[in-house]
């Protein structure tokens, strides 16, 4: 990042216009937002139930649903990201937890990144919700989860890409 002036530095999010070198060596201001990153996780129960949560959005317009998610801490890793917000969120903790790579969510403005993880063997924990948010928690079984992607009842694309990448046998 040769040349980078900053629009606005909040506490998730840093927005800029940097100057990129193209591969044919043309230069281009971009709008860039600076991204933490994020983890996301796909917890399924015994039941083969998949943890859901009903959680409003104030940007999507009102409740959406997810999978548990959240940014990262500083010097947090993914897969830590990920324990800490299913239990934040849903009161669960996980007794296995699998990483699943990770999806570029918008690449065409920002650099984040959003870590996907499986997690197994589920446990009754406190949950501690952030004063800024409203969640109610579901199970649903995991087939209804994969067809709520394709029906559009699920539009969130880290959690339709999460569903598939932990619900979807690898060939």
């Amino acid at each position: 990042m040769a040349d980078r002036e900053v629009i606005y530095d909040g506490r998730i999010v840093k927005l800029g216009i940097e100057t990129a070198t193209l591969p044919d060596g043309r230069t281009a201001r971009l709008e860039i937002v600076r991204h933490p990153g994020a983890a996301a996780v796909v917890a399924v129960d015994a039941e083969d139930r998949v943890v859901l949560i009903r959680q409003h959005r104030h940007a999507a317009g009102g409740l959406i649903l997810e999978v548990p998610a959240g940014v990262l801490e500083p010097g947090e890793t993914p897969a830590a990201c990920a324990a800490r917000e299913l239990t934040e969120e849903t009161g669960l903790v996980a007794g296995a937890i699998e990483p699943l790579g990770f999806v570029l969510t918008t690449p065409g403005f920002t650099d984040e990144r959003i870590w996907i993880f499986s997690a197994r063997d589920l446990r009754s924990a406190e949950r501690n919700l952030d004063p800024d948010e409203y969640i109610e928690v579901l199970r649903v079984p995991a087939a209804e989860a994969l067809a709520m992607t394709r029906d559009g009842r699920i539009a969130d694309a880290k959690t339709i890409a999460a569903l598939h990448r932990a619900l979807c046998p690898r060939r």
